[in-house]
Order: structure tokens, then C-alpha cells, then sequence
């Protein structure tokens, strides 16, 4: 599916399409979260506003540039709501937004090739290893993805934690394994193992018309 047929989606129904973004030729490690929010639909970039101050904190803990790795979402188009008063908030992706993005991400997942998928909350996590896979059993660890053949490490969302502060230390602890992990991957002589794959940044393979 290219993106002129995606536009012209009912579920997309207008909305603008945010894509990924990055490190596109076999990155070291590719990003997934849920959905952009206003500010990512305003400038049509993943991770920026209050969820780019979020990735900000996970790559310096990480030791990371955001131009060596990939940086996408399930869901490529805000999915919103509106109060009784008609302020304009963000939601959770419903069952039609998923089912429409997850092949569309697996797809661009394969393209882009990431040496190592990571996922944010549950709506990454379950669109990457399906529906009976919830956060709390499988953050802080690796997990197989079958369908590309690439393994998973999930953290909880960021913003999870704003609601549930016990949760910090958690997530704090879950990026101290990341970051061991990406470092024991590193082969001799090389200072960052698995982030130390080059190459240039681009946007979304998804196909353009």
C-alpha cells in the first residue's frame, strides 16, 4: 500500500500521516511507539514536542543519536477525541486504526531492517508479538518476533509513568539492561556495538506514489 491509497482510507479519514523516521538501511536499533500526538501531526515527525523530550531522555541514557536509529509508530495518524466542551484530546488507537497500521509496520520494519526492535508500551509491543502480549510480563527482556525475525526488548511508555510513579524506577532499570545489552554486543574495538551502524538518514519506506 502506498501512501496515496493510505490517505484515501476511511480510517485514515483525512488525518495527516506521520511516518518514521531515521537511520532507514539496517539500523542498530529501531523505536516503536503508539501513535503521534498533536504536536507530531502538526510538524509531521515522529517523537517530537512532549514525546520528543521523552526520546530525548531515552537516548541519552542509551548513549544514542536520534540520526543512527529508527523511529516510527504503530498507528501513523493521531488518533483523537472530543470532550462534551469540544477541546481535542489524544486516545488510545482503537481495533480498525491497528489493524489497518500493524501490516504497514511490519512492512516497513522489514525494509528498514533494525538489528533490534524496542517498544513502548502495550500497543507496540502487541502489534510486534499479538494480542495475549501485555508490558508487565515482557518489559526488561528480550522476546522473539516471528514474523520478522528480530528480536524485542519492550519498556513501558513514558508517559506511564507520569500515572504511575512507582513505575519510574522500573523503567529506569529496564534502560540500565538496554544499555548493557547494547554495549556487550560491541565487538572489538568498536564503542558502541549494536549503535555503531552508519549510514543516511531518511524517512519512512513506506512506498510514495
Amino acid at each position: 500500500m502506498n501512501l496515496a491509497e493510505l490517505a484515501e482510507n476511511p480510517v485514515v479519514a483525512g488525518r495527516r500521516i506521520v511516518p518514521g523516521e531515521g537511520q532507514r538501511e539496517r539500523p542498530a536499533l529501531a523505536l516503536v511507539g503508539e501513535a503521534p500526538g498533536g504536536e507530531e501531526e502538526r510538524l509531521g515527525r515522529p517523537f517530537v514536542g512532549k514525546a520528543g523530550k521523552n526520546l530525548d531522555g531515552f537516548l541519552a541514557a542509551l548513549e544514542l543519536q536520534r540520526e543512527a536509529i529508527w523511529i516510527t509508530n504503530v498507528v501513523k495518524v493521531r488518533p483523537t477525541k472530543v470532550s462534551p466542551k469540544g477541546t481535542v484530546s489524544n486516545r488510545p488507537p482503537n481495533r480498525e486504526e491497528k489493524a489497518l497500521f500493524t501490516p504497514l509496520l511490519l512492512e516497513e520494519l522489514r525494509e528498514v531492517a533494525p538489528a533490534l526492535l524496542v517498544t513502548l508500551g502495550n500497543t507496540a509491543l502487541q502489534a510486534l508479538l499479538g494480542p495475549e502480549a501485555v508490558i508487565g510480563a515482557y518489559h526488561g527482556r528480550m522476546s522473539p518476533c516471528d514474523a520478522l525475525g528480530i528480536q524485542v526488548f519492550a519498556l513501558y511508555h513514558p508517559a506511564s509513568i507520569i500515572y504511575n510513579r512507582a513505575l519510574q524506577s522500573v523503567y529506569e532499570e529496564d534502560l540500565r539492561k538496554l544499555r548493557e545489552l547494547l554495549r556487550d554486543s560491541a565487538p572489538a574495538g568498536a564503542g558502541q556495538g549494536l549503535c555503531d551502524r552508519s549510514g543516511a538518514a531518511a524517512r519512512s519506506p513506506l512506498k510514495t506514489p
